[in-house]
């Protein structure tokens, strides 16, 4: 039996991990017991989260505040949000979504796309550490 799985992404301050990883760990069942700390590369305090849940554990009456569900392109380590590659789509093709345009990948080594107020919001990143709960 295959586990089913579901990306998140949380949003904290560089002083809250701890704080925040143990908050992720009594509302979520994680599906590998990492988490993944990436550094924003524009804010020095600011850090994203990233982890695997398993889904079929873990209620949706409850989340983590600033955490929002992703996808990630393993390739160039591109963590996004659906909206946020239409977005992309439509920037990139005079304003046109178009489910099949082809996406450069290589262009978003490394980055967190999300939309923020209607727009496409591109968070450079730079792994910190990965946290395994394990120990």
């Amino acid at each position: 039996m295959s586990l089913d799985t579901q990306l998140l992404c949380t949003f904290c301050a560089k002083g809250e991990i701890d704080t925040t990883v143990e908050e992720i760990k009594k509302v979520y069942k994680l599906a590998f017991n990492s988490v993944y700390v990436l550094n924003n590369a524009a804010d020095d305090n600011q850090v994203i989260l990233t982890y695997n849940i398993d889904v079929s554990h873990n209620s949706t009456e409850s989340s983590v505040p600033s955490t929002i569900s992703v996808h990630r392109k393993k390739q160039t380590n591109t963590i996004y949000t659906i909206n946020a590659i239409n977005k992309l789509i439509e920037e990139k093709n005079n304003g046109i979504l178009d489910k099949s345009y082809k996406i450069d990948w290589t262009e978003l080594q490394n980055t967190v796309l999300v939309t923020a107020y209607g727009r496409l919001k591109k968070v450079n990143t730079k792994i910190s550490h990965i946290i395994n709960l394990n120990t």
